[in-house]
């Protein structure tokens, strides 16, 4: 009996009404790379073993949660250029702000409603 189940990789779905819209979102603003893509479920890499997907809920038995209750987090090296480049790309943000854990971070949204977190460490 094993003691543990070794993860290779891991892959989070988003199920969507805005289909279009969000693979947009995530390919030419966030400039995700594709890894997999079909006409209606595209996967992205953001490293060599995590990556999102963005499902189109019509042609999958799962439906949208319309961004409720999610959030997806993530670590660059500099989140203030990270907010200076997506305001420059017209991307809604909220403000820089600085946490007790010395993390700069900044909340938005995606086209279908899930919440982005950007944070970095000085």
């Amino acid at each position: 009996m094993i003691e543990q189940f070794p993860l290779k990789s891991i892959n989070t779905i988003l199920y969507c009404k805005k289909w279009q819209e969000t693979v947009t979102f995530y390919r030419d603003i966030l400039k995700l790379p594709v890894f997999f893509s079909t006409d209606w479920f595209i996967e992205f890499q953001f490293t060599s073993t995590a990556r999102l997907s963005i499902a189109d809920e019509r042609r999958s038995r799962i439906k949208s949660s319309a961004g409720t209750g999610i959030t997806l987090t993530l670590q660059v090296d500099n989140a203030s250029a990270a907010w200076h480049y997506l305001h420059h790309c017209g991307v809604v943000l909220g403000p820089l702000q600085e946490h007790p854990w010395q993390a700069t971070v900044f909340y938005f949204f995606d086209p279908e409603g899930y919440r982005l977190e950007i944070w970095s460490l000085p």
